[in-house]
C-alpha cells in the first residue's frame, strides 16, 4: 500500500463539496488522516470567495496515474468541476496528488512531489501536520523545514469543520 497525500480545496459551496469529496475518497481508498482544514484567500484573486483547504492522507494500491485519473478526476467531475484556461478560476473542488510514497517523478501530467508544496503554506503545513518526519523525495528536504519557514498569515483554522470531516471519515471507515 502506498502512502499518498491529496490536496483538497474548494471555494464554491466548500462545506458541501469538501465533505462530498472526502466521502468519495473514503469509498475508494483507506483514509489514514485528515489535516486541519483552513480558510484561505484565493491566490491572486481577492474578489473571489474564500477557499477551504486541507490535505488528506490515504493508503491505496493504485498507481499515481490511477489515483489521478481513476480516483481524483472522476470525483472532481462528479462534483461539477470544470477546467478552464484560468488556472485560478473558482472551483467546486480541486483534488491534487501532492505526494505518493517516496516516489519522485516528472511526467507529462504528474509531478511528484507536487512542486507547489515548496510554495504554498496551505499544502506544506497540512502535510507537516500529518507527517512531521517526512522527507520530500527528490528534494531531500524535511517537510518540517519547508513548513516552518512558510508564512501562516491568511490561514484561518476551521476546527469545527475539521472535527466534522474526521468524524465522517471515521464513520465511513468503520462501515
Amino acid at each position: 500500500m502506498a502512502r499518498v497525500f491529496i490536496g483538497v480545496g474548494s471555494n464554491i459551496e466548500p462545506e458541501k463539496n469538501v465533505r462530498a469529496a472526502l466521502r468519495s475518497l473514503a469509498q475508494q481508498t483507506r483514509v489514514a488522516g485528515i489535516s486541519m482544514a483552513y480558510r484561505t484567500g484565493a491566490l491572486d484573486r481577492p474578489q473571489q470567495p474564500y477557499y477551504f483547504n486541507c490535505v488528506v492522507e490515504i493508503e491505496t494500491e493504485a498507481s499515481p496515474t490511477e489515483v489521478k485519473h481513476g480516483i481524483l478526476r472522476p470525483i472532481e467531475n462528479s462534483l461539477g468541476r470544470t477546467r478552464s484556461a484560468d488556472k485560478y478560476a473558482p472551483r467546486t473542488i480541486d483534488l491534487d496528488l501532492i505526494l505518493y510514497g517516496d516516489l519522485a517523478m516528472d511526467a507529462e501530467e504528474i509531478r511528484l512531489p507536487d512542486p507547489e508544496i515548496l510554495e504554498r503554506p496551505f499544502i506544506a503545513i497540512p502535510v507537516f501536520e500529518l507527517a512531521p518526519d517526512l522527507v520530500l523525495a527528490g528534494y531531500n528536504l524535511p517537510i518540517r523545514e519547508v513548513a516552518t519557514r512558510m508564512p501562516q498569515g491568511g490561514m484561518q483554522p476551521l476546527e469545527d469543520f475539521t472535527r466534522l470531516l474526521r468524524e465522517e471519515a471515521n464513520r465511513k471507515q468503520q462501515t
